[in-house]
């Protein structure tokens, strides 16, 4: 499975792309980080952000985009341009029809560190050795883009485990209610 990862921000967008092998390997396609100036208008900023997820998506090609969830946070302005650049991002891959799946940092941190409250020191150096980088990606937001990534390759079956369940459960309760109709 490809999957794109994204460290939302608008300041900084952390982009990347990797490719889960058997059991848990994943192998790591590109990483960068999209920048763009603060005192630049915000429509222009997330006009850079959505040039750069939609090169990105025609490049790589991939079968899902995990994004980190927006949580709360003390400075709104900042929340408010990272779900702004979180949107952009969904928004992309929606239009060609990729599935977007939106993590939350705990989530991340979880899944490549086996701590949910982490820092992001240890978040680097995980996803340096699951990876087998031989340089730590920098800055931050290029790790943490990877870690979404590795995140979502890792919890993506069990993601189809829970929407086949779903479906299945949904499929039952409509034969239950037609049963119930008819017995009527």
């Amino acid at each position: 499975m490809r999957v794109m990862g994204v460290d939302p921000g608008l300041t900084r967008c952390g982009l990347s792309v990797v490719e889960s092998r058997r059991g848990r390997q994943v192998i790591a396609l590109d990483v960068d980080v999209v920048r763009t100036p603060p005192d630049a208008p915000v429509a222009q900023r997330l006009l850079a952000i959505s040039d750069a997820v939609e090169y990105w998506l025609a490049t790589h090609q991939p079968e899902a985009v995990a994004v980190e969830r927006v949580f709360s946070q003390l400075n709104v302005t900042s929340v408010m341009g990272t779900a702004q650049a979180a949107g952009v991002v969904a928004l992309a891959a929606a239009k060609r029809g990729i599935d977007v799946h939106f993590h939350t940092p705990s989530e991340v941190k979880a899944a490549v560190t086996g701590n949910g409250a982490a820092d992001k020191a240890q978040v680097t150096a995980m996803v340096t050795r699951i990876l087998g980088l031989q340089a730590k990606p920098t800055p931050a937001d290029a790790a943490d883009a990877l870690a979404l990534a590795i995140c979502h390759c890792w919890r993506a079956p069990m993601i189809a485990r829970m929407a086949a369940a779903e479906a299945l459960a949904a499929q039952h309760r409509l034969a239950y209610r037609a049963k119930l109709k008819a017995a009527r």
